[in-house]
């Protein structure tokens, strides 16, 4: 339970609070594709409920769901201006699987709404369009919730909606592979990208495969992501092939795992018990469609207190 410091809180009031966080966390998440972010929006709703008078609102969790989305849509409003002058490529913050601020994964479509490819794509939508894909899509909410948590009409809540999955729209869907099976995939990628067998590795990815990473302005990334079998073959054997600068850089040589990391299957970097590197794997039908990396230090936190917390087995590797 948060520290509520000397609000004047009741138990109870705490309690019902606690009963929505996660869901709200997750709702802030799916938005703002920030775990930091989403925690930061929530407490402030809080702020927001204990300073109202809480005897007149009638449902609370719809209460709070509107403040809180109204908050996350000022925060994508910024981000926007923000994302202009960041450093290298743009990419969400990983969350490792059993967090809960995955929050509910019953259907193929809420899983789908929190993989790492799904966050970063739906970057492409206005933040109208974002709350209402994600609440229509991960949370079941009806249209005319959703206009009534925007203040607008359901028919545009719907014209919204079908904007936002034309946006959306492309590529292949998503396969989703169980833990045995991701870890087999990432032990494939991770000897073919290490030993420089590059066309073991072309035949894991799709002919128009991407790789993209986020690296802040810690370690330098490609301003655009690297498009094309080949090419990204190529430049993930860059990456994770022996580097004494990078061994340098990482301060030694990190022990690589495989993990389930936004409902995708992961290569994950962990050096004296810190997550230095994330790769999440968008798998189809037809092999790997995306690679995505983050190793920016200030999105790699709530992963490494959820990695020392789990069990997660031996490495399958040393690199660098």
């Amino acid at each position: 339970m948060a520290d509520y410091g000397e609000m004047s809180v009741s138990v109870h009031e705490a309690d019902l609070f606690e009963g929505f966080r996660g869901r709200l966390e997750a709702i802030a998440y799916r938005l703002l594709g920030s775990a930091g972010d989403a925690e930061d929006a929530v407490q402030e709703a809080f702020l927001r409920w204990h300073a109202t008078d809480r005897e007149r609102i009638q449902t609370p969790e719809a209460w709070l769901t509107k403040v809180l989305t109204n908050l996350c849509l000022n925060q994508l409003t910024s981000a926007r201006s923000r994302r202009e002058t960041y450093v290298g490529q743009w990419l969400p913050e990983p969350v490792l699987a059993g967090d809960r601020m995955l929050g509910p994964a019953e259907t193929v479509e809420q899983r789908e709404s929190v993989s790492f490819a799904m966050l970063t794509l739906m970057e492409r939508l206005t933040p109208n369009e974002r709350v209402v894909y994600v609440l229509r899509e991960a949370f079941g909410y009806s249209h005319g919730e959703i206009a009534e948590i925007l203040d607008t009409t359901d028919v545009n809540c719907q014209q919204i909606y079908r904007r936002a999955k034309q946006h959306l729209a492309g590529g292949r869907a998503r396969r989703e592979i169980d833990e045995v099976a991701a870890r087999r995939l990432v032990e494939q990628f991770l000897a073919a990208a290490v030993s420089g067998e590059t066309g073991t590795l072309v035949e894991l990815l799709t002919d128009d495969s991407i790789t993209a990473g986020d690296g802040g302005d810690w370690i330098r990334t490609l301003p655009d992501p690297v498009a094309g079998a080949l090419r990204a073959a190529r430049f993930l054997h860059g990456r994770l092939a022996p580097d004494a600068r990078k061994r340098e850089l990482f301060g030694g040589s990190p022990a690589v795992f495989a993990a389930i990391v936004n409902d995708d299957p992961a290569v994950v970097l962990v050096l004296d018990g810190r997550v230095v590197a994330v790769a999440c794997l968008k798998v189809t039908a037809d092999g790997i469609e995306a690679v995505h990396g983050q190793a920016n230090p200030a999105k790699l936190g709530r992963i490494t207190r959820a990695w020392a917390a789990a069990e997660h087995g031996e490495p399958l590797m040393t690199i660098w």
